[in-house]
């Protein structure tokens, strides 16, 4: 493959930053729409009405292995412009995988595998879901094709219509008293919506096919993808799914509440800066000084944004949940909340690191990772909960966060990249804000009033921290940025 020109280069910066603003902004209310759905669900729901959701989509999340082979990420990592005929069969296997899942979940249905621990609502969320696989086949190629041209502002509209009727429903529904059977007609019409919402923006002429050249060239980075895929889910979904099983509901409830809640920086930062990430970092295999300067400004801007909500949201969360009256019910999952936060800091700086070395083919180096990190999940989990209960969920999790530092030295062999160096005043920032919380934690915890003075006060010591040591850097950073609209 040749080496992209100057103003093909120039391109790519331009659509990856706006992009990554486009992402960023979408991500912002998506998340604020989600909040507000957590705080009414928080109010109305109970623990064990998590803990059912939390349960089938773990069954989900094992079900959605089967449906997938790492075709989607073999085409938009592919080098060359996929043809027709890699579409078509892409597209062809899909559904052919997303019909066996539907057939499957209708089994599990059938057998009642799911409603002894959830009930019926169970079933009827799983049957919602089942639906929601072969709907999904229809987005898959032009998803592809809006990513792989890095045309992430069309791509982003269903996803925003998705989310907003999914959380209307649903609020509504939990409102009026539904419980967690609410999660049913939401998940029905967010998928229908995501369907009709992208068929409009990005039509392709839909085909089936299945070339057997296309589908082994292909395979051959789907299948290691997909065994990374695969490890992963034994590692969350399946783990969670055992979980679920023998937690008393109630405290599966607390983990799966600790854990959404935890996740919310995550998805606005990480979540919003992979879905660029991955199909810009491809494109610019053939410029490792360019490709280095992209994964430092990653790190550098995901680290500025997530360190501090990550560490107000340990701070406050105590306070908020004893001087709500409403969210009493949920103190028991505090400290889970706390470890799930503070673990997440270290996956805002692995995951895009393991995302480079998918985006660049070394798909090899993130199998040995994910490989150690199930091993850990599922040997360190069990004693941890032994001891300390469901918290030891969570722990487990801190602790092995602190092993994302392998994908530091992994990418470190391939590329130069500067991680200590982009991110370091963010975490002094952030610990800053840590010991102004902590000093006066007695104060925010009277009332209301003290607890907004708090957060504000807490928030001013990271920004004054962030200007005192890391001025120039943040300047440079954000002119670079802004300097793109500028570039022709």
């Amino acid at each position: 493959m040749r080496s992209n020109t100057p103003a093909q280069l120039l391109d790519i910066k331009r659509r990856s930053v706006v992009g990554a603003v486009s992402y960023f902004s979408r991500s912002l209310l998506l998340q604020a729409i989600g909040i507000v759905s957590i705080i009414v669900l928080s109010i109305f729901f109970e623990p064990e009405d998590f803990g059912i959701y939390g349960l089938v989509t773990q069954v989900i999340g094992i079900l959605v292995f089967f449906s997938d082979i790492g075709l989607a990420a073999a085409l938009i990592q592919k080098k060359d412009e996929p043809s027709i005929k890699d579409y078509r069969t892409t597209f062809t296997v899909q559904l052919l995988l997303s019909l066996v899942i539907f057939l499957a979940c209708l089994v599990v249905i059938a057998l009642g595998l799911l409603s002894q621990k959830t009930g019926p609502v169970g079933n009827w969320i799983l049957l919602a879901l089942a639906i929601s696989f072969p709907l999904a086949t229809l987005k898959t190629i032009p998803s592809i094709q809006l990513e792989r041209h890095l045309d992430f502002s069309k791509l982003i509209v269903p996803q925003i219509v998705e989310q907003i009727t999914f959380h209307l429903i649903l609020i509504t529904l939990a409102i009026k008293g539904w419980g967690a059977a609410a999660y049913v007609p939401a998940v029905l019409v967010r998928s229908v919506s995501g369907v009709i919402v992208l068929s409009i923006l990005k039509p392709w002429k839909i085909g089936l096919a299945l070339d057997k050249q296309s589908l082994k060239t292909l395979l051959n980075f789907g299948v290691k993808f997909q065994i990374n895929d695969f490890l992963a889910r034994i590692k969350d979904q399946l783990f969670f799914l055992v979980l679920g099983i023998v937690l008393p509901l109630r405290e599966f409830g607390y983990v799966q509440w600790a854990k959404t809640w935890s996740m919310y920086p995550y998805n606005l930062t990480v979540n919003s800066v992979l879905a660029i990430t991955f199909p810009t970092f491809s494109r610019l295999q053939g410029h490792p000084e360019k490709l280095q300067r992209a994964i430092e400004k990653s790190l550098f801007f995901i680290s500025l944004v997530i360190f501090p909500i990550l560490l107000g949201m340990s701070l406050f969360i105590k306070p908020l949940l004893a001087l709500i009256p409403t969210y009493a019910k949920w103190q028991p999952a505090t400290l889970s909340f706390i470890l799930f936060s503070l673990s997440i800091g270290w996956s805002a700086i692995s995951t895009p690191l393991t995302n480079t070395l998918n985006a660049i083919g070394e798909i090899n180096k993130t199998l040995k990772l994910m490989v150690m990190w199930t091993a850990l999940t599922w040997v360190l989990t069990p004693v941890l909960i032994y001891f300390y209960g469901f918290n030891g969920v969570a722990l487990a999790a801190l602790l092995i966060s602190f092993t994302s530092i392998f994908s530091v030295k992994y990418v470190r062999e391939i590329l130069p990249v500067r991680v200590w160096e982009h991110t370091w005043r963010q975490a002094l920032a952030a610990l800053m804000m840590a010991v102004i919380g902590v000093l006066g934690m007695k104060y925010w915890q009277q009332n209301v009033w003290w607890l907004i003075l708090g957060m504000a006060t807490v928030g001013a010591g990271y920004i004054v921290t962030m200007f005192l040591f890391g001025f120039d850097i943040l300047k440079r950073e954000v002119l670079s940025l802004l300097s793109v609209r500028r570039e022709k």
